[in-house]
């Protein structure tokens, strides 16, 4: 199958390049890669272009500051039949757009994600997001949540969805309202314990209030919302 792969950017001149690079080692490269500027002042962008011969890269602009914001405009933007998207810390082994590709030709799913470990926290080996998506899981009575640096899914389900996602970051977690959105279109979701991704935990190293407070609330917020 056809993969677009789309990466929403801001600011991450620390992360971007080995992002990039273990792009450049998949064993199945994506047809094409979206770079989302969602207005950068560092060296990001100068970064990214110097892969332009290695990569089959392109550069939009979001203006509208937000994740939401960027990855819509970059799903929006993609010609291909998968939309695959990762964070900008994201290091991806070198099977994970062939995972991605074998997932959805093997089964009628909508949607694919899998598990992340944080490369630069203590017990680096662990997978917690497993423990958060089960919870998740057992709250929505068995339906799975995609978890944004490490999902794909189908564009024929993202015309589904498009004009009906939240777009408020404060008010909720833009992977898991996807994810609802899907269900709701009597969509299925899919969860891969073995499409494993290494992110960084900078978040939880550095500010724990915004991921152990924050982040709960905006699960209660999302969750209300539907």
């Amino acid at each position: 199958m056809t993969i677009s792969l789309i990466i929403p950017v801001f600011n991450e001149e620390k992360y971007i390049k080995k992002c990039l690079e273990s792009l450049c080692q998949q064993i199945k490269k994506p047809e094409e890669i979206i770079i989302v500027d969602n207005n950068c002042t560092d060296k990001t962008i100068n970064i990214v272009k110097k892969f332009s011969q290695k990569l089959p890269l392109k550069i939009i602009k979001e203006k509208k500051q937000g994740m939401t914001y960027a990855r819509n405009c970059g799903f929006n933007d993609a010609q291909y039949e998968i939309l695959a998207r990762c964070d900008a810390d994201t290091i991806l082994p070198l099977d994970w757009i062939k995972k991605i590709d074998n997932n959805f030709k093997k089964e009628k799913i909508d949607a694919l994600t899998g598990p992340i470990y944080f490369y630069d926290l203590p017990f680096k080996n662990i997978p917690y997001t497993n423990f958060l998506l089960d919870v998740y899981k057992l709250i929505r009575r068995g339906e799975e949540s995609l978890i944004g640096p490490n999902m794909a899914i189908t564009k024929k389900i993202w015309l589904k969805i498009k004009n009906k996602v939240c777009l408020d970051n404060q008010k909720i977690h833009e992977d898991i309202d996807l994810s609802i959105h899907i269900y709701k279109e009597g969509g299925r979701v899919k969860r891969d314990p073995t499409l494993l991704v290494a992110a960084s935990g900078r978040r939880i190293k550095y500010n724990p209030l915004s991921f152990f407070v924050e982040y709960p609330i905006r699960l209660y917020k999302t969750l209300a919302l539907h």
